[in-house]
């Protein structure tokens, strides 16, 4: 008569095991996913994808536009904040926001400062990673020396980035500046 073999193979379970542990971390991976949407980037005034596709040629532009002209922020209250994160708090120098109506001026000068008035402005109030709240306003005119953004109502505090696309001839430059508007 043949022996039996009695010792028992645990195999097939341990196989079993993998595939059920397998299938609940991909369902785990992919719920996780769903629930935490995506933020698009908006660097440079673009979506994401077309300054990706054009960062050569914006460089360019900038660089052209940084030889010869400069932008700044007018009549700005500045302050240091805290910023505190899940890794470490460091400290940004950020224009301080009020709650309600805000406006703001920059001028566009070249390198002798003289203001230059055909320059096409365009301003952006954005949240550092959300587009959802963005205030977009466009050919901004020239008031007096300064190009004038008024009436931006802000009504939640936190974080913000104030930026400006200046446009004159070929050459394109960009201003980003950090705000906050306090609790």
């Amino acid at each position: 008569m043949a022996k039996v073999n009695k010792e028992k193979t645990y195999w097939p379970h341990m196989i079993l095991g993998f595939l059920a542990v397998g299938i609940t971390l991909s369902y785990w991976t992919v719920k996780s996913a769903t629930s935490r949407p995506v933020q698009e980037s908006n660097d440079y005034m673009l979506k994401y994808q077309q300054a990706d596709i054009n960062m050569n040629e914006i460089l360019k532009k900038k660089a052209l536009f940084d030889q010869s002209y400069s932008i700044e922020i007018m009549d700005t209250k500045n302050e240091i904040i805290e910023i505190e994160n899940a890794k470490r708090t460091k400290e940004e120098y950020s224009v301080v926001l009020k709650k309600g109506m805000n406006s703001f001026k920059y001028r566009v000068t070249d390198k002798n400062n003289i203001l230059k008035k055909d320059a096409n402005v365009t301003f952006l109030l954005t949240r550092p990673h959300s587009v959802r709240e963005d205030k977009l306003v466009e050919n901004i005119a020239l008031s007096g020396k300064t190009f004038y953004i008024k009436d931006i109502n802000i009504t939640k505090p936190g974080r913000y980035t104030l930026q400006l696309r200046a446009k004159i001839g070929d050459a394109i430059g960009y201003s980003q500046l950090p705000a906050y508007l306090k609790p």
